[in-house]
């Protein structure tokens, strides 16, 4: 199998980015969105689905990080999307039961290429910090959306935004990281359709 990676760039009124994607990776990282937290949280889903991942992102934060977390979910979608090319050979779907000190959340995932998002995820707080835990889910629309990507992520416990967001972010880079791992017995695309 070729090595599965990806880079793109994006520029807009509200913000610019700069994105490089191994899939092959080990998890390493260099990323700066100017959003500490969301820097913390994409860290995490890169160490846990083994990507490599570079990213340099500036935005309109002085409205709020909305445009910013949003405009880097259409970025890594697509950029997943490149990388994986016609998904021959991969495991296609992956999922998870994770815990973090109180929280626990159950993350599937289908890279069918037909997006869907299921969010059941009441983070326990409006704000981590200075982070809207709202712009998770942003974050989750707009990367499902441009990976083609069928997600569903539960929420089962948490009363911490900080482990209730961690354990999200975590539980996507392992499901993702089964998801679109190779699969040695695969010799096609995973599906009856002969497409993905």
């Amino acid at each position: 199998m070729e090595r599965r990676a990806a880079e793109l760039q994006r520029e807009t009124t509200e913000t610019g980015i700069r994105l490089a994607l191994d899939l092959d990776g080990s998890g390493k990282t260099r990323i700066a969105t100017g959003v500490a937290f969301f820097d913390h949280m994409l860290t995490l889903f890169a160490r846990h689905a083994l990507f490599d991942l570079e990213l340099e992102a500036r935005g309109d934060t002085g409205v709020d990080a909305h445009h910013t977390v949003e405009d880097v979910g259409i970025c890594l979608g697509k950029a997943l999307a490149l990388a994986l090319g016609d998904k021959a050979g991969i495991a296609r779907y992956g999922h998870i039961l994770l815990p973090m000190d109180e929280a626990l959340v159950q993350v599937a995932a289908d890279l069918s290429g037909r997006p869907h998002l299921e969010w059941r995820a009441a983070i326990p707080a409006a704000k981590c910090g200075d982070f809207d835990t709202c712009l998770g889910k942003e974050f989750a629309r707009a990367l499902t959306v441009n990976a083609g990507l069928n997600l569903h992520v539960t929420l089962l416990a948490g009363e911490d935004p900080h482990h209730s967001l961690e354990a999200i972010f975590k539980g996507l880079g392992r499901a993702l990281r089964q998801a679109a791992a190779p699969d040695a017995r695969e010799k096609g695309i995973p599906s009856s359709k002969g497409v993905l």
